[in-house]
């Protein structure tokens, strides 16, 4: 007689997001202990000394940003599957300029689309009507702005510096969007565009089961692919952390030196990271003194002007227009970082 195979029965999607969310709480809360247990039991590392200090930053930075990271991803892809992108094109398309800015910074920080959406998102908003500089205002504040960055500065630095963080990148993105708007600059779009018409995304009735079961999937899957580049942000910024002097941070990014703000926005554009992989640097930097206006600057160069995403924009944009986009967000950068490190000094 034929033994009838028995197949367990699958966690109901929403209990495996309770049990997910308690899991998380749990790590969340014995990470410092267990870095700490680690470091200092475990490797028998000395309190104090250089290696000891690198090594307890990189083995509790490390689940400490995934844990972050993981949260933020599936918060945030779970709600933007309620809103698509055809949906923030309708919703800009047609309206002022000023206000249409404004209320593409602000969707913008709210609905955050990678860098490879840029191209579509570019054309669709062009397709619709959206005028230029709307859309780089969006283009602008979604990366920089996004709720990932913001769960991330938040459970790093706390609400005061999160609060500095949102305010001056949603300033950077509506200048950037109203300078560029009066420019009349739609002449260096790549002619192809103008004649791509996009066909209209299909509105999907779907469960909620089925939207955490896909955020779930994103999470995984965008986890995974940044994982190299977390890792190695938090390598460097457990080296700053433990092995380079207090002395020599604050003599090249310091308030003293006229020249810290622009050369950190110069050091943050060719780094390849994310704010996953950027915010670990900038937390070991200010806790060597480097002030708070030039770390946002230098986090804002990463983010918004790295040089993957100018190379995804070449593809819709002609030369003089990525050098002028540079040209005014790297500009509003370095007037955010001066002036918050005159108000915080």
């Amino acid at each position: 007689m034929t033994a009838i195979p028995m197949h367990r029965p699958a966690i109901p999607v929403r209990v495996g997001a309770v049990l997910g969310a308690a899991a998380w709480l749990v790590a969340w809360l014995v990470n410092l202990p267990a870095a700490t247990w680690i470091t200092f039991d475990l490797l028998r590392l000395e309190h104090g000394s250089q290696l000891g200090e690198s090594v307890a930053f990189f083995v509790y930075d490390v689940p400490k940003v995934l844990l972050l990271l993981t949260a933020a991803i599936t918060v945030v892809t779970f709600l933007r599957s309620f809103v698509s992108p055809e949906r923030v094109r309708h919703l800009l398309a047609g309206k002022r300029t000023v206000p249409g800015t404004v209320a593409a910074a602000g969707v913008g920080s709210v609905t955050p689309f990678c860098s490879c959406s840029s191209v579509p998102l570019f054309i669709g908003f062009v397709e619709a009507g959206v005028p230029l500089g709307v859309t780089f205002a969006f283009l602008v504040a979604s990366p920089m702005v996004g709720p990932v960055a913001v769960i991330l500065i938040w459970g790093l630095f706390g609400p005061f510096v999160t609060a500095a963080y949102v305010a001056a990148g949603l300033t950077v993105a509506v200048i950037a969007g109203l300078v560029i708007g009066r420019l009349d600059l739609e002449r260096y779009i790549e002619d192809y565009v103008w004649k791509v018409r996009m066909a209209p995304v299909a509105e999907e009735s779907l469960s909620i089961d089925d939207r955490l079961r896909e955020a779930w999937l994103q999470t995984r899957s965008i986890v995974r692919r940044v994982l190299p580049f977390i890792v190695l942000g938090i390598g460097i910024g457990a080296a700053i952390h433990g092995f380079v002097p207090e002395e020599l941070v604050v003599a090249v990014g310091g308030r003293d030196n006229p020249l810290a703000v622009p050369a950190l926005v110069l050091l943050g554009v060719p780094l390849y990271l994310d704010a996953a992989g950027t915010l670990p640097i900038v937390e070991a930097l200010v806790g060597k003194g480097l002030p708070l206006g030039s770390a946002i600057a230098f986090m804002m160069a990463v983010v918004a002007l790295s040089l993957p995403e100018l190379v995804i924009l070449r593809r819709v944009m002609k030369p003089r227009l990525i050098a002028l986009f540079v040209t005014v967000v790297a500009t509003g950068i370095l007037l955010v970082g001066t002036l918050l490190n005159v108000l915080f000094a």
